[in-house]
């Protein structure tokens, strides 16, 4: 029999019953829970199941009822959904004032097996850019740039999104949006993770005089910039670079590797185990890290291919005095 999958995410005030009373209702309709994941982040409980629905004694839309009874007692929000009844996802791009990613996305929309169906910011500067590509633009800050994140809520449901790109918004997400978007929302961080996280990840490349740096695209956690990592994108820092040098050195690669990274979800090439991402997909199609050109320039010798390291003479600890 060929298996069914259904996903289900639980999120809510963090209170007892509430695994207890949605895996009951799943047993009990035939559903067989093959993973489930749990979390409490800053007082929010967050459950994600994975359940194999090929011998589900209902139907889908009374599966959905009975979760939405079950909500509405517990007081939480139950999200369902059925990957094999997705045909266009929907993608939103969340922006703050920085164009550069945005305006690359959009360019090359097309080539994303997805739907850009809405831009939401926490500020009303790049409104324009979204109108010249017609698609639906919502500034959801206040004058300081706070994001409504009920309205964020309430816009990507309405939107059908099922997958959210930061084009560099530069907002932290609460683990209430995290928490009904993981493994949904994708990050570009302007640092070679876990390197230089948090603010101003330029100046803390300079400050510590580094040769190379870098940009990383990878998927929001409720930790800060610890997320499983997708692509990565190098630069040469140069003896007299300020950081004026490395934005405009990093912004165009910024844009590669957020869209780089969409597009790796999107066409389900990548896939996060045990908190890394296992890749597999062609590997022609994609930079996952290094242009070709560099991987070449790279020094190939001397190489030690005759000594395997784990095989090694231990070290022997220094005993002098």
């Amino acid at each position: 029999m060929t298996s069914e999958f259904a996903e289900i995410t639980v999120v809510g005030g963090d209170k007892t019953g509430i695994v207890a009373n949605v895996t009951s209702a799943l047993f009990e309709r035939g559903i067989n829970i093959e993973d489930i994941d749990q979390a409490v982040r800053e007082g929010t409980f967050r459950m994600t199941l994975h359940a194999d629905i090929s011998e589900m004694v209902c139907t889908r839309e009374t599966l959905r009822e009975s979760l939405d009874d079950i909500a509405a007692d517990l007081g939480v929000d139950v999200t369902v959904r059925f990957p094999s009844e997705e045909v266009a996802r929907g993608l939103a791009l969340l922006v703050t004032k920085e164009s550069h990613p945005l305006e690359y996305i959009l360019e090359r929309r097309d080539e994303l097996d997805a739907e850009i169906r809405v831009i939401v910011g926490n500020h009303s500067k790049l409104e324009g850019i979204a109108d010249a590509h017609d698609v639906p633009f919502y500034d959801i800050g206040t004058e300081s740039g706070k994001p409504d994140e009920e309205r964020l809520l309430e816009l990507l449901e309405e939107y059908e999104v099922d997958c959210i790109g930061l084009a560099r918004y530069m907002r932290i997400l609460s683990p209430d949006v995290v928490f009904r978007y993981e493994g949904r929302i994708i990050n570009v961080h302007p640092s070679l993770l876990p390197a230089f996280p948090g603010a101003e990840p330029y100046r803390q490349a300079l400050d510590a005089g580094v040769r190379i740096a870098g940009v990383t695209g990878h998927y929001v956690t409720t930790d800060l910039d610890q997320g499983p990592i997708i692509a990565q994108r190098a630069f040469d820092v140069p003896p007299d670079a300020d950081r004026a040098d490395l934005k405009a050195r990093g912004q165009p690669v910024e844009a590669e590797v957020l869209f780089e990274s969409l597009r790796l979800h999107l066409n389900d090439d990548i896939a996060v185990h045990r908190g890394k991402v296992e890749f597999r997909g062609d590997p022609e199609q994609y930079q996952l890290g290094l242009t070709p050109e560099a991987r070449d320039a790279n020094p190939n010798a001397p190489v030690d291919d005759a000594l395997d390291v784990e095989d090694a003479d231990p070290v022997e600890p220094n005993t002098d005095d």
